[in-house]
């Protein structure tokens, strides 16, 4: 299925959907691993006393507040950012109540490099970094497969039609 359509010109054409690499959910499961186990410590250690009832309902509390905060929002924040290439531009969106994007264009996209260190190679990931004509170079972080990336880029921005033309106007003359 294509990103979402409506955002897709009649003749545009999806080359790369993403999401940000699953790194980024490392931290909010582990604190998800250690609220739960916290809290049923907790739980039992309350447990022989006659006020346990009350200190239940506040762990309950504290652990959903905690979960929500720090476990559910990465991940509803993960799921909802999309890096798109297209055969036309380059989308960027993320947010869940107040979005955010930025959409540029393949003609304006000047050069497209990426880097990742020993631990983004391990694990397939990297920042991808798109210089456009106008603006500072932007940087997306945690791309999964940054070289496959950065390299279906690299073909988009260069596969101009109008750069086949002036290429056949050239061996004209």
């Amino acid at each position: 299925m294509a990103y979402p359509d409506g955002l897709l010109g009649a003749d545009e054409h999806v080359v790369v959907h993403k999401h940000p690499h699953w790194k980024m959910l490392i931290v909010p499961v582990l604190v998800l691993f250690v609220v739960v186990g916290g809290g049923s410590y907790l739980a039992a250690l309350a447990a022989p006393t006659g006020w346990h009832v009350p200190v239940w309902i506040g762990l309950a509390v504290v652990g959903a507040v905690l979960v929500v905060w720090f476990t559910l929002a990465p991940l509803v924040r993960w799921r909802t950012t999309h890096f798109v290439v297209t055969t036309h531009r380059l989308m960027v969106r993320e947010g869940v109540f107040t979005r955010s994007g930025v959409d540029i264009p393949m003609s304006r996209i000047n050069s497209v490099r990426f880097r990742h260190g020993l631990l983004d190679r391990i694990l397939g990931c990297g920042t991808l970094v798109v210089e456009s004509a106008s603006d500072e170079p932007l940087e997306f972080d945690d791309i999964p497969q940054v070289e496959r990336v950065h390299t279906l880029l690299y073909r988009e921005v260069n596969d101009d039609p109008r750069d086949d033309w002036d290429n056949r106007a050239r061996e004209d003359y």
